[in-house]
């Protein structure tokens, strides 16, 4: 781990899980996560169990945003998660009010983020997931800005337990 990046491997579903939930129950207000990965490198899962760290009632209603492009859901924090794989360019990301979004208070989930990387803010977490075998992932952190920096040297390590 250096003050901006860290890596992960994640053997299998729980170990996701995992660490999805210790991360989201680390998020804070204005929090803005960008997810990349192929299909299948399970973005939407990571998300689920992130939801479930910030204390969303039922995680079930997680879904993939593919088609609808916004999902909100009611948790500790509001949570904005996005997908921007049927998109046809970053203005059309812009066009969702995702600035608006960005400068509230509750915690944004950006799936396929790469593609509309120029609208990220300055200040965003950056977590690159990779398929390393059925059910195992690799997983990369990392810090774009001070505020992340700051939040992943006080992260409870190790992050991917339990």
């Amino acid at each position: 781990m250096t003050a901006n990046s860290l890596s992960l491997e994640l053997p299998d579903l729980s170990a996701t899980i995992g660490f999805g939930r210790r991360l989201g129950s680390q998020l804070f207000p204005g929090a803005v996560i960008a997810l990349v990965g192929p299909l299948g490198a399970g973005k939407t899962c990571l998300v689920r169990a992130i939801a479930e760290g910030i204390g969303i009632a039922d995680s079930r209603i997680v879904t993939s945003p593919t088609f609808v492009l916004i999902q909100e859901y009611e948790a500790r924090l509001p949570i904005y998660h996005f997908d921007a794989y049927r998109l046809n360019s970053a203005r059309d990301f812009l066009d969702l009010g995702v600035h608006e979004y960005f400068e509230g208070q509750g915690v944004c989930l950006i799936e396929w983020a790469d593609r509309v990387a120029s609208c990220l803010p300055a200040q965003h977490l950056l977590v690159r997931l990779q398929v390393t075998g059925d059910t195992s992932r690799s997983l990369t952190l990392d810090a774009v800005g001070d505020k992340y920096e700051t939040f992943m040297q006080t992260l409870p390590w190790p992050l991917a337990s339990g």
